[in-house]
């Protein structure tokens, strides 16, 4: 027996048919410009597709990352943040909205829907946790992007990452006091296995651990610095895509991008130079690396 629908289902099926076609039409244009952009290589558009990427910490960098790499067509994602959206995070999270503030959403199913938004087809598991309770999570990860504030979480973040041999690049930021008003800064590191770490780099210390990043918020509870964090963003992203679809033949073994906030720009730290023969100390013992879930 033939069932009939209504008037209000035929518009359903339609719309939700032309809808399917039109995300299905875009994403082969993005493609199709995507491999024309040849410096990239050939197989740039699958190697993308198939990178899972960890982004650890959603509300400031790590939206404009999440935004990026959508738009660059990676295809695999874990967002991790237990936050939910308030007012105060408006200002610098990317795809956050007025009425997530006002309902509380999770900030994992906003970057949910600002990367589907973007490629429907990704697959994306949001983890509204702390990332230590679920930090098995990242042993999949082919990167680990870091984009939390406080400098003992980024400790422990490239400890787990060098403990699963996964690349991990670090954003940070800070707002401090200077004489005449305010400085902005930043930087973008780049922490590969076996090579250069954060403490190499001289952003992790004891002393700045000691003290926990205490003039972070000196502008207040919230700072409007999304330009800065989509400066930051944008910089992590691009060495990602260097990392993964090199358009030089030149191997990344580390890197340091220093942003003046003053200036607007963004260069490679003077650290570099005298770093170039230098060999990390902190995680050379070999039994501190490997995922422990194949040791015997």
């Amino acid at each position: 027996m033939l069932v009939s629908r209504s008037p209000e289902a035929d518009f359903y099926f339609e719309a939700r048919y032309r809808w399917s076609a039109t995300c299905l039409h875009m994403e082969l244009n993005r493609r199709n410009r995507q491999v024309s952009q040849s410096f990239l290589g050939s197989n740039s558009e699958s190697i993308l597709a198939q990178a899972r990427i960890a982004i650890i910490g959603l509300s400031g960098g790590g939206s404009h990352v999440a935004l990026q790499l959508a738009h660059v067509g990676a295809g695999n994602f874990v967002v991790v943040d237990y936050d939910h959206v308030e007012a105060r995070n408006l200002n610098r999270m990317v795809g956050a909205t007025a009425r997530d503030a006002r309902l509380g959403t999770l900030k994992t199913s906003v970057i949910r829907r600002v990367i589907k938004r973007v490629n429907p087809r990704a697959k994306v598991l949001a983890v509204s946790k702390k990332w230590q309770e679920e930090a098995e999570y990242l042993r999949d990860c082919d990167v680990v992007f870091g984009c939390v504030d406080t400098f003992s979480e980024r400790q422990q973040l490239e400890a787990a990452a060098r403990r699963y041999l996964i690349p991990y690049i670090d954003i940070g930021m800070d707002v401090s006091t200077v004489d005449d008003g305010f400085s902005i800064g930043g930087q973008v590191a780049l922490s590969m296995p076996g090579e250069l770490c954060l403490r190499c780099y001289g952003i992790l210390t004891d002393e700045r651990l000691n003290r926990e990043a205490a003039q972070y918020g000196a502008a207040g509870g919230g700072p409007q610095v999304v330009w800065a964090n989509g400066v930051l963003a944008s910089t992590a992203v691009g060495i990602f895509v260097q990392l993964f679809c090199p358009w030089r033949n030149r191997q990344l073994r580390g890197l340091l991008r220093e942003y003046d906030g003053e200036s607007h720009t963004v260069s490679t730290s003077n650290k570099m130079a005298y770093l170039e023969t230098t060999r990390c100390a902190h995680f050379s013992d070999t039994s501190s690396l490997g995922d422990p879930f194949w040791k015997s």
